[in-house]
């Protein structure tokens, strides 16, 4: 059997975090395993889905690499949620219901106080058509629920081991609400069904549906898919992700400058036994991907270690890769360049600020005008690949300095910082002339 996995988000917001990790770990499992990855857009709340979050969750996966072998609108599919209500309506497994939310909120409030737990007591179900048609006279138009068989829903999770729902213990789910819009449940389970997805992919806070969705499944004849209930993510200290950090949206981290693999690498290696380092490819995630890795605690999500695997990416990225992206920044200066500067890169950016060194205009900042002259007079008139180690011993020899106060003082005149590329690298390719007037206390 050929796996084939499903992603479906709402265009009513931005991708984030937590929906991006379930739709990586589906992406992952699929291509792993030689599979397909669909791409569902749950767009049936047409007055809050627009084309423009739609789009945008089309580029945010795009960027980050995870392609779609298939994509579909669920809005244009109503014409299929309607015949499986109509077959289940017809089989007697879902039935309208005309309370307000108001009259079962007092319901459940009376059954709290008795000790009794809040499930709905299907009052529903022995109306008779007069009362139907009652309520129907004063405005009211009807909820659809559907009806639960009360029994043990037992499933072999691959995340979790064995599983079961008692559906006795839960209200039958409304699966169409008043205004005839259509809850998530059942369009979710006909496109399974027609779409043939074999396994369900998501989180942990998902396991009680399934014994529904499972129901739903078996009432409407459909092959019941494989599930998988991934832990949800923590905060750093353990406890319930921030909304700031929750809420950050793939745009937003690719505007902060975080590469695309370092955050598939960063939320695919999460809470597994992987070691969390930085993949060479988004395929090679999927590759080494497996529920077996995965534990049962929840995944820590710490911004320290997204930033070691931003860098961690940096650092290895071959100059042809980045040349397209330094020539758009007005940074290309060269292989030799961008070799010299990779290892201190923490975002791509920064390759800006490393670029000014070398052609200015860079402020020198000079605490010993004297050392500065000393260091002036003993410059090689050649400036080759040999320069800093001539020059430094030179310099050396000529004031005493070793060591930290040989070597930061003419990091702080020739870069104006204390800290960045190697100075053996960096320094030819300043230039003399642009050293001699650091040297002098010029900007250049």
């Amino acid at each position: 059997m050929s796996v084939k996995v499903r992603f479906a988000p709402s265009p009513t917001g931005k991708l984030h975090v937590g929906n991006v990790r379930t739709a990586l770990v589906n992406w992952m499992f699929a291509k792993g395993q030689g599979g397909s990855f669909v791409l569902r857009i749950d767009d049936t709340d047409l007055a809050r889905s627009t084309p423009e979050f739609e789009q945008g969750i089309e580029d945010d996966l795009t960027w980050l690499g995870m392609l779609w072998d298939e994509r579909h609108n669920q809005s244009k599919r109503f014409d299929r949620y309607e015949e499986a209500a109509d077959r289940l309506k017809a089989s007697g497994r879902l039935y309208a219901c005309y309370e307000t939310s108001e009259e079962l909120d007092r319901r459940r409030k009376v059954q709290l106080s008795r000790g009794l737990p809040p499930i709905y007591d299907r009052a529903a179900l022995d109306l008779t058509d007069a009362q139907k048609a009652a309520y129907e006279a004063e405005g009211r138009r009807p909820h659809w629920r559907f009806k639960l068989e009360g029994k043990r829903v037992a499933w072999e999770d691959l995340a979790r081991g064995h599983a079961e729902v008692d559906t006795a213990s839960m209200s039958d789910p409304v699966l169409i609400r008043e205004d005839g819009l259509f809850l998530y449940t059942l369009p979710s389970v006909v496109d399974d069904i027609d779409m043939a997805i074999t396994h369900v992919i998501r989180g942990e806070d998902h396991v009680t549906n399934t014994g529904a969705q499972i129901e739903i499944f078996e009432a409407l004849g459909g092959p019941v898919p494989a599930f998988a209930h991934m832990p949800l993510l923590v905060g750093a200290d353990g406890a319930a992700l921030s909304k700031r950090l929750g809420s950050l949206s793939i745009s937003e981290m690719r505007d902060l400058g975080y590469e695309p693999i370092a955050i598939t690498s960063h939320l695919g290696r999460i809470g597994t036994s992987d070691p969390l380092e930085v993949g060479t490819s988004v395929q090679a995630l999927g590759d080494s991907f497996a529920f077996s890795k995965m534990g049962r605690s929840p995944a820590r999500y710490d911004t320290a270690d997204l930033d070691r695997l931003n860098a961690q990416a940096l650092h290895a990225m071959d100059y042809a890769v980045a040349q397209p992206r330094l020539a758009g920044l007005d940074a290309d200066l060269g292989e030799g360049f961008w070799n010299a500067v990779r290892p201190n890169l923490q975002k791509f950016a920064d390759v800006v600020e490393m670029a000014a060194i070398v052609r200015g205009p860079i402020t020198p900042v000079i605490e010993d005008p004297a050392f500065a002259a000393a260091a002036l007079a003993v410059l090689p008139e050649t400036v080759d690949d040999t320069l800093w180690p001539t020059w430094t011993n030179a310099v050396k020899e000529a004031t005493g300095a070793k060591g930290k106060t040989l070597f930061m003082p003419l990091r702080l005149i020739l870069t104006g910082q204390p800290h960045g590329p190697d100075m053996a690298a960096i320094a030819p390719m300043i230039g003399r002339e642009r050293i001699v007037k650091r040297l002098q206390g010029e900007t250049a």
